[in-house]
């Protein structure tokens, strides 16, 4: 570990520490996905170990949240198993003034979407790098689309004018595989001015499942940032 990326890990840990610190004895918390995410997770497992709270079980939204909830002691549950959601803590790509988030930079922003909307308050865990004054600014909207529907949606995404690109495997040949089982479209939009309603027209597409515009359900964001090579953590 060079000197320069210590910062940086701190920082995400300090930010994952802050959000996990949040969560109280009873609650059933939705455990998100990526990198501040986990350490949120590996800090609510120290919590649990050490006695400071009892009785949480979360609720994982990919099987890197499941595994790592595992490895660090966290009971499992499933959203059949229950009727409501606390708290849940998650990452995002891009975050703007009014807490609209891109989410799916990990493709897990279908079931991320179902448990951080349920969730009675959402936690949101970023680095300031992903702060943005207007959505899609820097990141793409992934769109999770069933396989055999990849050419009608595309063509639909560029009539909206979009420019879609297929998400292809890093390490593996062909295309990205959601745990869904199916494929992620990103899609690069020259602006992004109302989110809500492009949320809604995206999903609105046939054969699409769900896109990673997040509207009015982050109540918490927690910036984290390294100043004079120390961490810290705001608030939007």
């Amino acid at each position: 570990m060079t000197a320069a990326a210590d910062p940086i890990k701190l920082m995400k840990q300090e930010v994952g520490k802050a959000a996990a610190a949040l969560v109280e004895s009873g609650s059933i918390v939705g455990l998100g996905t990526g990198s501040t995410t986990a350490y949120a997770i590996q800090f609510l497992g120290d919590r649990l170990k050490s006695g400071e709270i009892k009785d949480i079980v979360g609720v994982p939204t990919s099987f890197q949240a499941e595994v790592l909830s595992k490895q660090y002691g966290i009971p499992l549950t499933t959203l059949d198993a229950i009727d409501r959601i606390d708290i849940a803590i998650d990452g995002a790509d891009e975050v703007d003034p009014q807490k609209n988030l891109i989410k799916g930079g990990g493709a897990a922003h279908t079931r991320e979407k179902v448990v951080d909307y349920l969730a009675k308050r959402f936690i949101v865990v970023i680095d300031a790098g992903k702060l943005v004054d207007r959505l899609g600014s820097v990141f793409p909207v992934p769109v999770e689309v069933i396989p055999m529907a990849i050419a009608p949606v595309t063509r639909a995404i560029e009539k909206l004018g979009g420019k879609p690109e297929l998400r292809m495997g890093v390490k593996k040949a062909g295309p990205v595989i959601t745990d869904q089982g199916n494929m992620v479209i990103d899609v690069k939009f020259d602006a992004i001015g109302d989110p809500v309603n492009l949320e809604k027209t995206l999903n609105n597409i046939p054969g699409v499942l769900e896109n990673g515009i997040f509207v009015n359900c982050a109540d918490l964001v927690l910036i984290g940032e390294v100043k004079d090579g120390q961490p810290i953590v705001r608030q939007l």
